[in-house]
């Protein structure tokens, strides 16, 4: 038997909790994947899982053997990685979770840069906004957006992220600029959903000080696609993370508003599955995210500066 494959399969399928889940992580047919497990639990005399329609769980000695299996997997690649070049050391799949914002604006490049200096590895990116740890996901990565909590991951602060009120130039010059806060109720509001729900945008004011103000909203949209083009259609006022719109900015598109405000910043954390040491490919990543963290959250797009400070 190939034990390290086997334990491959098999910290696969508990970290899933599904064999059909495993089996296309793998990119194999679940027959397979269910076959391997048997044989490594014949092998080992121990039943590993409890197996019911829906999912699987770990057996107490399958809790014991994961714990062990993912040990050996990380050192075989730490040992892999060793007797490589610097610039060819990672092989295999990277397996990355973003939201759609940075997944679909800024990530792609950072991922094109990581794939370039480093040609044998295949880049899996799934996009989604809920917070999933990555032992769940079955990724290598995961970037998050706000509050993660607790759970079984290794979380990395990558940095904050601001989320600016913005509108069209040719809508502000029609309707007018706004000066004070309270003057956001008379406008439209594009909003996106999570944003204000009790139709009051919760900010920071001068001096650190807590600015609620009420809004009238006419869009909500659960992506941030829709909101920029209602924004550039000039539909009203709304606010974008400044991933997403820095070029649209830059381009005179869109106009930041009401500088004197702003909303508290959402921190962005980089979270990867727990273990003595991470993955080689996951702290190649990491690094890289440290060295270009400013293009992945937006900062390096000329955006007007605030002078609130942030807690």
């Amino acid at each position: 038997m190939d034990m390290l494959s086997a334990m491959r399969i098999f910290t696969r399928v508990v970290e899933r909790g599904s064999l059909s889940a495993a089996a296309r992580d793998l990119g194999l047919g679940q027959p397979t994947v269910s076959e391997r497990v048997e044989k490594l639990e014949k092998h080992l005399g121990a039943r590993l899982l409890y197996r019911t329609t829906r999912s699987v769980q770990p057996t107490d000695a399958g809790e014991r053997f994961y714990e062990h299996a993912k040990r050996v997997i990380e050192a075989a690649e730490e040992a892999e990685a060793s007797v490589a070049s610097a610039e060819t050391s990672l092989a295999g799949t990277f397996r990355i979770a973003a939201p759609h914002g940075l997944g679909e604006v800024t990530l792609p490049r950072l991922l094109i840069e990581f794939q370039t200096r480093h040609p044998d590895l295949a880049i899996d990116l799934t996009l989604n906004d809920r917070f999933v740890d990555p032992v769940t996901e079955g990724v290598d990565l995961s970037i998050r957006i706000g509050e993660i909590g607790s759970g079984n991951f290794i979380a990395r602060r990558l940095g904050s992220i601001r989320r600016l009120l913005l509108a069209a130039p040719g809508y502000l010059a029609r309707q007018g600029f706004p000066r004070e806060p309270a003057e956001l109720a008379a406008h439209p509001f594009i909003r996106v959903a999570g944003l204000a729900t009790d139709e009051r945008l919760h900010m920071v004011g001068p001096n650190s000080t807590s600015v609620e103000v009420p809004i009238r909203t006419i869009w909500r949209v659960n992506h941030w696609k829709p909101l920029i083009e209602a924004l550039l259609a000039e539909r009203g006022i709304g606010a974008l993370h400044t991933a997403v719109c820095g070029r649209e900015i830059a381009e005179g598109k869109l106009v930041p508003i009401l500088p004197s405000c702003e909303f508290r910043r959402m921190e962005v954390h980089a979270i990867y599955p727990p273990g003595p040491r991470p993955a080689a490919r996951t702290k190649a990543f990491v690094t890289l995210l440290g060295e270009q963290v400013g293009a992945l959250l937006g900062q390096d797009v000329g955006l007007p500066s605030s002078s609130i400070k942030q807690e």
